[in-house]
């Protein structure tokens, strides 16, 4: 005789898929059902109970606390509010080289003949300077909208330090394609940010899934809006399309892994720390 499922009650819809999602990532089927009393619930078999409790447990262990990951209302696509953290950075970086310690823009700003010579911590640090507060603030319009996209289709701290190393990446292209060449700038991390995005449903589309088309027209989508925002004739053209090209690298080499791996807390935590580490220590080179 068939022992009967175990009922797993849910506080809403959305609440009972990110559960039934969890399970289906340790193999356990869940059925998503309306129990006669009203609310939402999961139908799981009676002999996977115990792991799935288990693993229901473990995700709200790693998930609790703040939401960070919200949903957006009509689009259905998620955003990570952490990206007003790097927004916060940003603007403490600006206040501080502008107010504080106007020297660093020189130490830290892009220099081809430095870069050069050695000093390839420019690379990096010239992501945290702005020229001004319009650039700044286009900076940020953007960056907000974008790593915050990124942020939740990666976790937080992967998609923060992909874009971060791809951004270093489109001003080590500038260095090779143009002779004498000075600029800064977080412009070439966001348009990494959205190579990150165009790249996203790549590992779906490589693991057999009917999502060719999809890939294809994510690709053109962001291509276009690469084009609108990133070849103002008084910016960093090659900075910007290095950054898209090596964000989209890292976006597809990202996507292969499950999506659920990526947003495990340790990782992004470990991603996080490097991402500090990096940055801070560039500037302690710098200066």
């Amino acid at each position: 005789m068939q022992p009967p499922d175990c009922v797993i009650r849910a506080r809403s819809r959305r609440q009972a898929m990110d559960w039934a999602l969890v399970l289906a990532s340790q193999g356990i089927e869940a059925t998503i059902t309306r129990p006669e009393d009203g609310g939402w619930a999961l139908l799981v078999d009676a002999r996977d109970a115990t792991p799935a409790f288990g693993a229901l447990r473990q995700y709200q262990i790693e998930n609790r606390g703040w939401q960070w990951r919200q949903t957006m209302p009509i689009s259905g696509l998620v955003f990570h509010t952490g990206c007003l953290l790097w927004a916060g950075a940003m603007i403490a970086s600006y206040y501080i080289c502008e107010t504080r310690f106007p020297r660093l823009e020189d130490l830290g700003i892009i220099d081809s003949n430095a870069v050069r010579a050695g000093q390839w911590w420019r690379l990096f640090t010239a992501v945290t300077l702005h020229e001004n507060l319009p650039h700044l603030a286009a900076n940020l319009t953007s960056g907000c909208l974008f790593l915050g996209l990124a942020m939740a289709r990666f976790g937080a701290g992967v998609a923060l330090l992909a874009a971060f190393l791809a951004g270093a990446a489109g001003n080590l292209a500038g260095i090779y394609c143009y002779e004498e060449h000075r600029a800064l700038g977080a412009s070439g991390m966001v348009m990494a940010a959205l190579g990150l995005l165009a790249a996203a449903s790549f590992g779906e589309w490589r693991a057999g899934e009917k999502l060719g088309g999809m890939v294809w027209r994510a690709g053109a989508a962001a291509a276009l809006i690469l084009v609108l925002f990133g070849f103002s004739p008084e910016t960093d053209v090659v900075a910007h399309v290095g950054g898209f090209l090596a964000g989209a690298l890292c976006g597809a080499l990202l996507s292969l892994a499950r999506p659920e791996a990526l947003q495990k807390g340790f990782i992004n935590a470990a991603a996080t720390v490097a991402l500090i580490v990096l940055a801070l220590g560039t500037w302690f080179l710098a200066a």
